[in-house]
């Protein structure tokens, strides 16, 4: 089960640092929602305020944030945190003779970021409007079922009856 789609934009922000092994850095300045009136694709936007050539901003669109059932716990752990959050994962491309760090896929699950980070990409945040909060929440009310914690009684460290019944019980789901 799906959620219907939201169509985003990702602004992403390149400016200048003070470093001795860089010149600049790269971060998500601004997401975008239902920037219908955008054509998909990318563009660098006007360098409006920025009295340097060092800052510059391009515009990434076409992207369909879907909310999942079978990520539903990673909505929960998004909208249960402090700060709930975008997670935008980018890599470097190169456009027009610059290298520019291109979002390649937005989301709102927290375990699906978690994933794309163990794997080796680039994730960065930027907040979440208060107004995705309530049909986020309406979606896990609907879909997140949480794991039931079963207790479990722990181990006599005396031997005896006890522990090899149990240390039989262990041996017996693996199909022996």
């Amino acid at each position: 089960m799906e959620s219907d789609s939201l169509a985003v934009g990702v602004v992403m922000q390149r400016f200048a640092i003070v470093n001795r092994w860089q010149s600049h850095q790269w971060r998500p300045l601004d997401i975008i929602t239902a920037p219908a009136d955008l054509a998909a694709g990318t563009r660098r936007l006007p360098d409006e305020g920025s009295d340097s050539a060092d800052d510059c901003r391009w515009l990434f669109t076409g992207f369909d944030v879907r909310l999942f059932s079978d990520e539903a716990e990673g909505y929960f752990l998004n909208v249960s945190a402090p700060l709930p959050c975008w997670f935008i994962m980018s890599r470097f491309e190169e456009r027009d003779g610059t290298e520019v760090l291109t979002p390649q896929r937005v989301t709102l699950s927290y375990n699906e970021a978690a994933r794309l980070m163990d794997g080796g990409e680039r994730v960065d945040t930027l907040p979440l409007p208060v107004a995705m909060l309530e049909p986020m929440n309406a979606f896990i009310q609907i879909h997140y079922k949480p794991e039931v914690k079963r207790k479990r009684k722990k181990p006599s460290f005396e031997g005896g009856a006890g522990v090899d019944l149990m240390a039989r019980a262990e041996g017996s789901g693996d199909g022996r």
